[in-house]
Formats: C-alpha cells, structure tokens, sequence
C-alpha cells in the first residue's frame, strides 16, 4: 500500500491525515509489517508551485528519508518508491541514496521509478522537462550499474558518464527490483524494455488487460525473458460494512466478496495490488488493514 500522511493531495488523502504526522506513520508501517503486507511506498515531490498546491498540496515527504525511517521500525514488510522522480537527481546521487537504504533495511528496497509531471520541478533544478523521457531511460540504464554489485560502476551514456568512482556500502540485494510507473505509452514501452516490474497509473480494471497485453508483447519484441511483475492500483476498500459514506467507487462487504472482486485482477495477469482504505482515523485505518491481512488476502 501507498503510506497516507507522507503525500496529502486532495484526489486521495483523508481529513485527519492533516493532523497527523510521524508516530502515525510507524504505527502504520508497524501494522503493515504484522498483517503481511508486501510494500509500503512513499513518493517524491521535490517543490509543488502555487498553481498546483491547492489540489496536490505541498506535503509531500521525501521518499528516501521516509522509507529509511520506516525500516528502522519494521522487519520484513519491503520499502518502495512510488515513484522516485529519479531524472531530477544525477544516477550517483541516487545509486548513493538508495544503496545506503537497501544496505540498512537488510535488501527490503523496491525502487520505482516515473518520469514525473511537475515542470516547474524541472525547471529550478535545470533539468530539461520537454526531454524527461530520454533522461529517465538512460538514469534507469545508469542506475543498473549503479546499484549492481561493483563498488566502482561503469556507464557511458549520451547525459551521464562515469567510471573509477566508488561507492559504498552497496546494496544487500545482489538486484535491486525497478519497477515503472505510469500508463502512457511512453511508460509502458519504458516498463516492458527496462523494467523489472510494472506500476500502472490510474488504469481502470477495463483498460488493464488491453495494457498488459501491450506489455508483455512489446517485452517478448525487445528480446527480455525476464519475469516482469506486473502491479495495479484497486478501487478504496472497507472491509466490512461502513456506517458512514465511503464513497461509490469503494468496494466494500465481507471477506469474501472483497476478494471474489480483488480476484478478477489475478485473472487479468497482475502480480501484485496496491490497496487502499477508506479511514475516518488512524485507529479505523490500522483496523481495516488489520482485517484485510487476517480475513481477505488469505482468500487471495
């Protein structure tokens, strides 16, 4: 699941997330961590300008100091970026970051990665936003290297260039997983060529075979017999029956008929669901994850 609290735009974030802060986010991770969730994820923003603050908000934590926080609080449950705005930043900076992170949450790094949205984030930091596409193919090219097993990695690359620099601690994970996030063609063409797994972005349940198709076609096309992990973002859940109104598009009931619907993107060909729950508090959102973990993903 994607954490609340560490990003607060107005299309998902709850009212009492605004109050919350911290102490939140461990009880949270630490639930996430007992029920067997496989990931928490947290997302990257570096500046929001003020045309776009009224609906995306400017809460957003930054993702590397967020999951490492978190992992010094759980144990098993895996940290993803979802996503690292990695062209915004040079592929050693964040081979630096997140090597760092895999080396001290013992190989519990999922790196996900998107080309972002924002221009005025590129802009500040000189980053060509027109051209962000080209540059997060090669940081993805230059991060294989980069976050490989070699203390001084090699890429020759058209923006980056670099070798005979080194850099440790490496990552406990003799691979750390990319996944890619996003839906455009761009982004898909990007997770089938490049990618070690796929995050689809705002893909209706209709539209996600039709994409998943694509995907794996064009991974066969580009010659890579790699598994590639296919995610998909479901509907707001509550488990059980709300007194209150969550909201038409939430899927809500029994165990049981949560999963006969959850099932249907298993069938699709997806890998692994990102959830998320409607909450009126903290307390009422560790419960619902607490459920799910107990009474709906043992149905998966």
């Amino acid at each position: 699941m994607q954490l609340p609290v560490q990003s607060q735009s107005t299309m998902y974030a709850e009212a009492w997330e605004a109050d919350a802060g911290p102490a939140d986010l461990v009880e949270i991770a630490r639930t996430a961590d007992r029920s067997g969730f496989d990931y928490v994820a947290s997302c990257d923003h570096v500046a929001i300008p003020r045309r776009l603050a009224a609906a995306m908000s400017t809460v957003w934590y930054d993702p590397v100091a967020t999951l490492g926080f978190l992992a010094g609080v759980t144990e098993r449950v895996r940290l993803l970026s979802h996503v690292a705005v990695v062209g915004l930043r040079h592929p050693l900076l964040t081979a630096k970051q997140y090597a760092t992170l895999d080396h001290l949450s013992g190989g519990r790094l999922i790196l996900g990665v998107g080309a972002g949205h924002v221009q005025e984030e590129f802009e500040v930091l000189g980053v060509d936003f027109e051209r962000r596409g080209a540059v997060l193919d090669e940081c993805v090219d230059a991060l294989r290297a980069a976050l490989g097993p070699d203390e001084f990695p090699t890429h020759h690359g058209k923006l980056y260039d670099f070798e005979g620099l080194g850099q440790q601690p490496r990552p406990a994970q003799e691979r750390v997983p990319v996944w890619v996030g996003g839906s455009s063609p761009a982004a898909v063409r990007r997770a089938a060529v490049r990618g070690d797994g796929w995050l689809p972005q705002g893909d209706p349940r209709d539209r996600l075979p039709e994409q998943i198709a694509r995907v794996r076609r064009l991974r066969e096309e580009a010659g890579v017999s790699d598994p590639l992990t296919v995610g998909a973002i479901t509907e707001p859940l509550y488990v059980g029956e709300p007194g209150w109104s969550v909201g038409r598009r939430t899927l809500t009931g029994a165990p049981e008929a949560l999963a006969e619907s959850l099932g249907a993107y298993q069938a699709m060909g997806v890998h692994q669901i990102q959830v998320r729950f409607r909450s009126r508090s903290r307390s009422e959102l560790t419960d619902q994850m607490a459920a799910f973990g107990a009474e709906v993903a043992p149905l998966l």
